[in-house]
């Protein structure tokens, strides 16, 4: 199964890919180290084929959501503290703290795909100020 980061807020959030670093826009699948491939894609709730939105998680009150999956990013107990880490963890953030600069409030949770609905185990309300560096938005699974 796959780990995944959810985001909800009031105001759409942006979906897309950040981080890669291909050699060149000629060969964008291309890359020189692992570190230039690692990278954070969020992906949307709104279903195209619908048209409509869905919800990632009966946990959320907000309309707009984002997945972003956990391929390079650990939970708790799996973080190595090395240079792909870190990356990640910095795209998480900046990604977090643009989207808060738009809305002013988010949700963020985690989970295994298919257990979005299960119960949270642990839930907590915190500041942006009490965020000091990107390990602070490390989760625990089913987290909120």
């Amino acid at each position: 199964m796959t780990q995944y980061i959810y985001l909800a807020s009031p105001v759409k959030l942006p979906e897309g890919t950040y981080g890669l670093n291909p050699v060149s826009p000629e060969q964008p699948n291309v890359f020189e180290t692992e570190l230039d491939f690692a990278h954070l894609s969020f992906e949307n709730n709104y279903d195209r084929e619908s048209k409509s939105r869905f919800s990632y998680s009966p946990h959320f009150t907000f309309h707009y959501q984002v997945a972003c999956s956990y391929n390079f990013l650990f939970l708790k107990e799996g973080l190595k503290g090395n240079a792909t880490d870190e990356k990640c963890l910095g795209l998480l953030h900046s990604y977090i703290s643009n989207a808060l600069q738009a809305s002013g409030i988010v949700e963020y949770y985690t989970s295994w795909n298919g257990e979005e609905a299960l119960p949270i185990t642990n839930r907590r309300s915190i500041q942006w100020t009490d965020i000091k560096t990107p390990y602070d938005l490390v989760l625990t699974d089913r987290e909120f």
